[in-house]
């Protein structure tokens, strides 16, 4: 039971990959589509790895610091990635 939850939770992960993947495409901006696709691609790599913590669950302590470093950096990135673009920045270099 508990690896056909964690089959399900993997396949999640992937849906999301997918889902913002495919909006790249689109006519919006590049700044919508990056943040769709940081935003789906952290979830879903989430998603993943706590389907691979119920799978192998004595590799707690590497996957916990797999979904902490996800979280950190994913946001800490998309944050540079805002500031740098912005038209506000230029005018203070």
């Amino acid at each position: 039971m508990i690896n056909l939850f964690s089959d399900l939770l993997m396949l999640v992960g992937v849906v999301f990959w997918f889902w913002g993947t495919f909006p790249l495409v689109g006519d919006r901006s590049v700044l919508f589509k990056l943040h769709g696709l940081s935003v789906s691609d952290t979830l879903g790599s989430m998603t993943i790895v706590f389907g691979l913590l119920l799978r192998i669950p004595s590799e707690w302590p590497l996957l916990i610091l797999a979904i902490i470093s996800l979280a950190i950096w994913n946001t800490v990135l998309g944050y540079v990635l805002a500031y740098c673009s912005s038209s506000e920045g230029d005018d203070e270099r």
